[in-house]
C-alpha cells in the first residue's frame, strides 16, 4: 500500500496519536483498507497498519494489528448474553490479559467473574457471557399481543499483551450487544394455606417497567390501591434483580368468592378467578394475566349436637366448627335464633366456639308419647338444614324419659291429657275415692293413689267454652264422689277443685263450634288451676283460683303445663253442641 502522512490518513478516517509514550491508532469499522474473515467460525472485521516514525538517521517501524469480532452474540436460557471474539493477535509473556465491563468501565476478570460474568478461552477464541441482570444494562418491555422485553448491552473489551521487551499492546473496542424480543415470564403462584381460611396469591417476576393498576376478582373490578375499608390486601414485593411482585390475600368468606358444596362427597370448595391489569411505563400499554384458584376442604361435616336430658328439659351443645356457616338450624321449620328462642322460652347461650340450647319441657317442638302415671317420653329434634336449599342433611334428636308429679297435654286434634296429683283422699281400708269429669261418666284412665289419669276430648265429657277476642278455651273439672259413707275423708273442713283447661289461638281452629271433629295448626296451652272451697256439697265454681300452672302459647305438639297467667274470657256452659257447619 502506498504511505501516507498523518494529515492524509485523519482524512480517509485513521486516527494516529502518541500521547504519554503511547501510541494510539484507532478506525471505524468498514473501511476500504479493513479485511473481513474468520477465526474459528468467529467473524472478523481486520485492519493491518505500519507506523514509520524517523529521528535523524533512525526510521522506527511499528505494526498495528485490530481484529476486532463481528459477532452478533445470542441469548441463552441460563439468562446471559454470550458473546465470542480471537483470543490474542499478539505474542505475549504470561499469556493475554482480558478486561470487560459495560458502558466502558472495564473490570478485571477476576472481579467481572465475581459479579455473574462469564470468561472463558476455547479454541483459540474467547467466550464473554453477560448476565441479563448485569449493572449498567438496560431492558424494556413492550406488549405485542402479549408481554415481552428486550436486553442491551453496552459491552467493553480490553485484551493486553506484553511482548518480550515488555512492551504491551492493548486491543480495545466496544460492541452494544442486543437480545432478540424474550417472553416476560410473569407467573402467578398459589401460596394458600387452608388454616388461614383466605386465598394468598402471588403474581411475580413482574418487570420495573411494568406496574399492577387493576384487578378483577370473580368480574368485579377494584381500582388499586384498596380503600382502607377493603378486606382484600394487596402487597408490593422487591427483589434485588430489578424485578418485582404483589400478594393479594382474600378471605375465603369474603363475598367476592364463590364456593360450592358437594354434600355426596362432603367436600367444600372455594374458587376465585383473578384477572391482572398490569401497565407498561411509560405509554401504559395494558396487559392481563389470568390466574383461576381453587382451594378444596374434604371431609366437610355437618354441625352435630350432644344430647343431654335433666328433670326440667333437654340440654343441646354444639361445637362450633369452621364451616357452620353453611347450614342453618331449625326448629320444624322455624330457624333457630336467637329471638326465636327468647319467643319460645329456650335458653340459649352463643360464642364463637360453642352454642348451647336449654329447652326447658313444654316448650314449642316437643312430641310425647307413652303417657302413663310413671310418666312419659319427650322426644325434641334439632335439624340441620343445607342453608342454600334448605334441604335437610341431618339432624340430632334426643328422647328423654319425665316423671313430673303433674302434667296436662293439649293437642292439635283436641285430646286433653292430665295426670293429677289429688288431696290423699283415701279411706281406711285403702279404697280411694270416686273420681269423674264434669260429666261423671267420664273417669281416670288410670289411678295410682293420690294420682290419676285422664285423657278425654275438649269437646266432651261437659266442658265449659270460654270465648275471648283472640283465644278460645275448653274448661273442666275433676271432681271426688263425697257421698260414700264408708269413706272417712281427711279433711271434712274443706277440700280442693282441680279445674284443667286447653286454650287454642282462634286463628289455628278449622272448626270451632263441633263436637265431631276438632282440628288445630298448634296444640292448646294447658293449665292446672286449684281452687279451695267447703268440703259441702258439690257446687261449680265460684271463687278466683289460688294458683294456676299454665304451659307456653304457640306450641306445635302436646306440651307439659308451667307456671302462667289466665286469660280473660266469657263462659259458656256446654251440655251439648250441634254441628253449625252441617260436618
Amino acid at each position: 500500500m502506498p504511505s501516507m502522512n498523518v494529515s492524509q490518513a485523519r482524512k480517509r478516517g485513521y486516527t494516529f496519536d502518541s500521547r504519554d509514550g503511547r501510541l494510539l491508532f484507532r478506525t471505524p469499522y468498514g473501511q476500504p483498507d479493513s479485511l473481513s474473515t474468520e477465526v474459528e467460525d468467529v467473524p472478523v472485521e481486520a485492519v493491518y497498519a505500519t507506523v514509520f516514525s524517523r529521528q535523524n538517521w533512525v526510521v522506527l517501524m511499528v505494526d498495528l494489528l485490530a481484529a476486532c469480532s463481528m459477532y452478533e452474540g445470542y441469548f441463552d436460557d441460563g439468562g446471559y448474553m454470550m458473546w465470542k471474539t480471537p483470543e490474542a493477535l499478539y505474542p505475549s509473556v504470561g499469556g493475554t490479559q482480558i478486561r470487560i465491563g459495560l458502558n466502558g468501565d472495564a473490570m478485571e476478570q477476576l472481579i467481572a467473574e465475581k459479579r455473574g460474568y462469564i470468561v472463558e478461552k476455547h479454541k483459540g477464541t474467547v467466550h464473554i457471557g453477560i448476565p441479563y441482570n448485569a449493572e449498567g444494562g438496560h431492558r424494556k418491555s413492550f406488549v405485542i399481543g402479549s408481554l415481552y422485553e428486550f436486553y442491551a448491552f453496552d459491552l467493553s473489551v480490553e485484551q493486553i499483551s506484553v511482548d518480550r521487551d515488555y512492551v504491551d499492546t492493548m486491543l480495545q473496542f466496544r460492541r452494544t450487544l442486543v437480545t432478540p424480543l424474550l417472553p416476560c415470564t410473569v407467573f402467578t403462584r398459589n401460596q394458600t394455606v387452608l388454616e388461614e381460611q383466605m386465598f394468598t396469591i402471588y403474581l411475580g417476576d413482574v418487570p420495573e417497567d411494568v406496574m399492577l393498576v387493576s384487578i378483577q376478582l370473580n368480574e368485579r373490578d377494584f381500582t388499586l390501591p384498596f380503600t382502607n375499608t377493603s378486606t382484600y390486601k394487596v402487597t408490593e414485593v422487591l427483589h434485588p434483580n430489578g424485578t418485582h411482585g404483589y400478594t393479594l390475600k382474600v378471605l375465603f368468606h369474603d363475598p367476592v368468592v364463590k364456593q360450592k358444596f358437594f354434600i355426596e362427597d362432603a367436600v367444600l370448595q372455594f374458587m376465585l378467578d383473578i384477572n391482572y391489569t398490569l401497565a407498561v411505563l411509560p405509554g401504559n400499554d395494558s396487559y392481563y394475566r389470568l390466574a383461576s384458584i381453587v382451594a378444596l376442604f374434604t371431609d366437610v361435616s355437618p354441625p352435630a349436637f350432644d344430647a343431654v336430658c335433666s328433670e326440667s328439659g333437654i340440654r343441646f351443645k354444639l361445637n362450633r366448627q369452621p364451616f357452620d356457616y353453611l347450614w342453618e338450624l331449625t326448629i320444624g321449620l322455624d330457624v333457630l335464633t336467637s329471638d326465636l328462642a327468647d319467643r319460645r322460652g329456650y335458653i340459649m347461650s352463643s360464642d364463637s366456639q360453642s352454642l348451647q340450647l336449654d329447652v326447658p319441657l313444654a316448650t314449642h317442638g316437643y312430641k310425647y308419647q307413652d303417657v302413663t302415671l310413671k310418666g312419659f317420653s319427650g322426644t325434641f329434634e334439632i335439624l340441620v338444614r343445607v342453608r342454600e336449599t334448605s334441604e335437610v342433611q341431618t339432624s340430632t334428636v334426643k328422647t328423654c324419659l319425665f316423671n313430673p308429679k303433674e302434667f296436662i297435654m293439649c293437642s292439635t286434634d283436641g285430646m286433653m291429657t292430665v295426670v293429677a296429683n289429688l288431696p290423699p283422699v283415701v279411706s281406711g281400708g285403702g279404697r280411694t275415692l270416686r273420681m269423674s269429669l264434669m260429666d261423671n261418666s267420664c273417669g281416670p284412665k288410670d289411678m295410682n293413689g293420690t294420682r290419676a289419669l285422664f285423657s278425654f276430648p275438649v269437646n266432651s265429657c261437659g266442658f265449659i267454652f270460654e270465648l275471648g277476642k283472640d283465644y278460645v278455651t275448653y274448661q273442666n273439672e275433676i271432681f271426688y264422689n263425697k257421698n260414700d259413707q264408708n269413706m272417712d275423708l281427711v279433711s271434712s273442713d274443706a277440700t280442693e277443685r282441680v279445674i284443667v283447661q286447653c286454650t287454642y289461638p282462634l286463628s289455628s281452629l278449622h272448626q270451632l263450634f263441633t263436637m265431631y271433629r276438632f282440628v288445630s295448626d298448634t296444640v292448646g296451652v294447658g293449665k292446672i288451676i286449684r281452687t279451695v272451697q267447703p268440703t259441702a256439697g258439690l257446687q261449680r265454681p265460684t271463687r278466683k283460683p289460688t294458683a294456676a300452672l299454665q304451659s307456653t302459647p304457640r306450641h306445635t305438639q302436646p306440651v307439659v303445663f308451667v307456671p302462667g297467667v289466665r286469660p280473660s274470657a266469657r263462659y259458656f256452659r256446654v251440655s251439648r253442641v250441634h254441628n253449625l257447619a252441617g260436618g
